[in-house]
């Protein structure tokens, strides 16, 4: 089914949607304060929608003003509900929603349901990529190198935990822990000794009740690479950009706080790598892109190994903000900002709604 959109008369009706349930919700409404400057106002008649820690939709202004060094901004709970009936009055939505209860299908799959066309990867590629076991299935059919991991699915730790400890202890020391469906490094913690695993599993386990369990590769190094379709839908990889923390820095590894919070985080864009590795990577890129059926956007990230490259995930929903990724990629590959967020809100009103 495919329903048109009548942009001659008037604005074209943009609804933003951003908070959200997850743990990543100040970094969502980071990001929806960095894509509404950038969205231009003469076209777009822009409706904002808020989601509350709770759960509770609502009418958001997002003038969140300055914020103090180390704090991320939020939706306020004090504001007009939003009667989910609007959606059908916008032409397209830009859902701005980091992790569970936004990027894994959930809100595509309330949009499919209302025919609004949207910004960003289907249900089955939201939900798909924002598992990190499933993620795993897919890109091994796909032929695509990864490293070694280990699921702890949520009655496993209980009931057979013996077995799973012996096939986390099969991977070596250190190993990442991670919630399997969480984002922005949410819940992650690196064990180097063996009686800091029960600790780890637990951290993970508050963000999501499965687990997965990933070999700290050695000598690695942290690649990304940005993934857009253009208008013809076919999809093209950016530069390639290299993730590193500062070395006063107290952080092991490129964490929530180092990411987001105390700017330690270092983005080398373009990296400096062989051009040979770089095209491999722009390659697995959109290789990974369509394995998992994505659309619109993504961010895959990689690690450049002593064994090698390999995959470490790919992100349909990759953040906007100051210190993020995905824009600096592009804009590093001739695509300024509100160019990028502008091709973006065109890919959706392109698209059919309905099955694709």
């Amino acid at each position: 089914m495919s329903l048109s959109v009548d942009t001659s008369v008037g604005r074209t009706r943009l609804g933003v949607i951003f908070g959200g349930r997850s743990s990543e919700h100040g970094v969502s409404c980071l990001t929806a304060r960095e894509v509404l400057a950038a969205i231009d106002a003469d076209r777009y008649d822009i409706r904002l929608i808020g989601i509350t820690r709770d759960g509770a939709w609502v009418e958001e202004t997002a003038q969140w003003g300055e914020l103090e060094p180390g704090t991320l901004p939020s939706v306020r709970d004090d504001m007009p509900p939003f009667a989910w009936e609007g959606l059908h009055e916008l032409d397209a939505v830009f859902p701005l929603l980091h992790g569970p209860w936004g990027e894994d299908g959930t809100i595509q799959g309330l949009l499919e349901m209302a025919d609004v066309r949207y910004v960003g990867a289907g249900v089955l590629a939201s939900a798909v990529s924002m598992d990190k076991p499933f993620t795993k299935t897919v890109f091994s059919a796909a032929g695509l190198p990864q490293i070694p991991y280990v699921t702890i699915r949520p009655w496993e730790w209980k009931q057979d935990r013996e077995r799973v400890e012996a096939r986390i202890r099969a991977l070596g020391l250190p190993v990442f822990v991670k919630p399997a469906r969480a984002g922005s490094s949410s819940g992650v913690m690196m064990v180097d000794t063996w009686d800091e695993l029960d600790v780890a599993v637990t951290r993970a386990r508050d963000f999501d009740p499965k687990v997965i369990v990933e070999s700290a590769a050695r000598g690695k190094r942290e690649l990304e690479c940005a993934v857009m379709q253009g208008p013809d839908g076919k999809p093209v990889a950016s530069v390639v950009g290299e993730i590193t923390v500062a070395e006063e820095s107290s952080h092991e590894f490129y964490d929530f706080e180092a990411k987001y919070l105390d700017g330690t985080s270092l983005n080398v864009v373009p990296a400096d790598i062989p051009v040979t590795l770089s095209e491999r990577i722009r390659t697995y890129a959109v290789q990974a892109f369509e394995a998992v059926g994505c659309e619109g956007l993504a961010r895959v990230d990689f690690f450049h190994t002593d064994d090698g490259l390999v995959i470490n995930e790919i992100n349909t929903l990759p953040g906007f903000t100051p210190f993020s990724m995905f824009p600096l990629l592009w804009e590093a590959s001739g695509v300024a900002y509100p160019e990028l967020v502008e091709r973006l809100i065109q890919l959706a009103l392109q698209r059919d709604t309905g099955l694709r």
